[in-house]
């Protein structure tokens, strides 16, 4: 167990991680709407390494990895635990699901639209390939910021928030 200094810290690096996540997420679903001018291949390219960059490397990854760790460490360090709470069950559940959802479906449909632009140039916003990976990545996109900022308010409002009590 960890003291009350230690918990705080803990919660800090959590909401940051948890900003780091959503809010790369959200910023991944407005820069869809700066491909709508772009009238050059190399500006598609460019926004599609940008996009892919600060997914995977700068901002959304690390910050579901945060989560994810701060979340391990909130569990093992305080009286939390993994199960004694419904609320935490679900957002274990939900950032596990979360996690690999973007990993086997998001990132793969956002890599290919980077490698078809990088091939295709300006002509991938007419390649089927690119235009189906960037639909399923936008409306899938949003649909998991969805569901995180639902967890956020889920960690909020704690919900079911003893099982053990109501089972006896």
């Amino acid at each position: 167990m960890i003291g009350r200094t230690g918990q705080r810290w803990l919660k800090g690096l959590h909401l940051l991680a948890v900003a780091c996540w959503v809010g790369g997420g959200v910023s991944l679903l407005m820069l869809y709407f700066l491909k709508a001018g772009v009238d050059d291949g190399g500006v598609l390219y460019g926004m599609n390494q940008a996009i892919h960059h600060v997914d995977m490397a700068v901002v959304v990854i690390p910050g579901a990895f945060g989560c994810l760790l701060t979340g391990l460490a909130y569990s093992l360090l305080t009286g939390w635990g993994f199960f004694r709470h419904g609320w935490l069950i679900l957002k274990w559940v939900a950032t596990v699901a979360a996690i690999l959802f973007g990993t086997f479906f998001l990132g793969p449909w956002e890599t290919a639209m980077m490698n078809i632009s990088g091939e295709l140039g300006l002509a991938a916003l007419d390649d089927p390939a690119y235009l189906a990976n960037q639909r399923l990545n936008f409306v899938w996109g949003a649909v998991q910021v969805a569901g995180l900022v639902a967890l956020i308010w889920i960690s909020v409002f704690k919900p079911w928030k003893n099982l053990r009590s109501k089972r006896r």
